[in-house]
């Protein structure tokens, strides 16, 4: 546990002797020396690894890099080092991203190599309680289904292939990992919450690409079948439950006490809120106006909300 002290107003007070300051600062002095000196190795030691691999931009080399500092970081922490717990979280990171890209090149990002890397990122997650790993390990679960995002001259895109299948996949998953994470211990959920919240976030993307253009039901006859004979999903249907979706989402956030995923809602239903007003009324100076009102409210509607909450904490 780690807790936050003002030494110097505590002395004053008297409610610490000079003695039991200098005690605590000294313990501090040493954390933050070896915090230091661990990120100061880590990075190093990710430096030469990239370097190799800038020397000799080969898959392999990657994934034999990248295994090389996942096992070590791993075995820092299945030893329970604590002095290089920093070094053995930056060594598995960069290992298992390493080895994961090391595995697409190879497999030319197979649906089989993404499954593999969704579970390398997930072994290591939770190796390293990392949270960030588990998050990735998500998004790489959805890229076996098409998800996927871009850059190309200052254009960002994000593109869902099968909004329907994301939508039921991912809200499943949500579902179970937050039910997981009330019976877990107290590290495992929250990396059960972190996966839970990054599930949610592609839920809404595939809601939001659904509401612009439906979805072709490619999986359910498979990709070579003429369009013309496809069933498809109308994107009113997506608009309507998205709609369904983020007010349920939201009153039951409200009533259980879940403020990130009343402000994920709140995000969202801007968005949904954009979207079909200038797909349907288009942009103009009356649409932007009312458009920016409308945000502005629920933007202090999200204020007042979250400082009721900090207040009440």
């Amino acid at each position: 546990m780690k807790i936050t002290l003002d030494i110097g107003k505590l002395v004053e007070q008297g409610r610490m002797t000079a003695e039991e300051a200098m005690r605590l600062k000294a313990l501090a002095a040493e954390t933050t020396g070896s915090l230091a000196m661990n990120m100061l190795i880590g990075f190093g030691v990710v430096a030469v690894a990239l370097g190799v691999l800038g020397l000799v931009p080969e898959p392999m080399v990657a994934v034999v890099l990248g295994g090389i500092l996942g096992g070590v970081g791993l075995g820092f922490v299945l030893r329970g080092e604590q002095t290089w717990a920093i070094l053995a979280q930056v060594c598995l990171l960069a290992g298992a991203l390493m080895l994961a890209g090391g595995v697409m090149f190879l497999t030319k990002g197979s649906v089989l190599a993404l499954l593999a890397v969704t579970a390398i990122f997930v072994g290591c997650g939770i190796a390293a309680r990392s949270g960030l790993l588990i998050a990735l390990a998500v998004l790489a679960l959805s890229a076996t289904i098409g998800a996927r995002t871009g850059y190309m001259r200052a254009t960002y895109f994000l593109a869902v292939e099968q909004p329907a299948v994301t939508v039921l996949l991912f809200s499943g998953l949500a579902i179970a990992a937050y039910q997981a994470s009330k019976v877990l211990a107290a590290d495992m959920a929250r990396l059960a919450i972190v996966a839970a919240r990054t599930c949610l976030l592609l839920v809404n993307f595939g809601f939001w690409v659904g509401s612009l253009w439906g979805d072709r039901l490619t999986w359910f006859v498979g990709r070579n079948a003429t369009s013309r004979y496809l069933p498809i999903i109308p994107s009113w249907t997506f608009s309507l439950l998205w709609l369904v979706a983020i007010v349920g989402v939201a009153i039951w956030a409200a009533r259980a006490n879940r403020p990130w995923v009343l402000n994920l809602a709140a995000v969202f239903g801007a968005i949904h809120f954009y979207t079909q007003w200038f797909e349907k009324l288009g942009a103009s100076p009356l649409t932007v106006l009312v458009a920016g009102v409308t945000t502005l409210i629920l933007a202090v509607g999200i204020w007042k909300y979250n400082r009721g909450k900090t207040i009440a904490a």
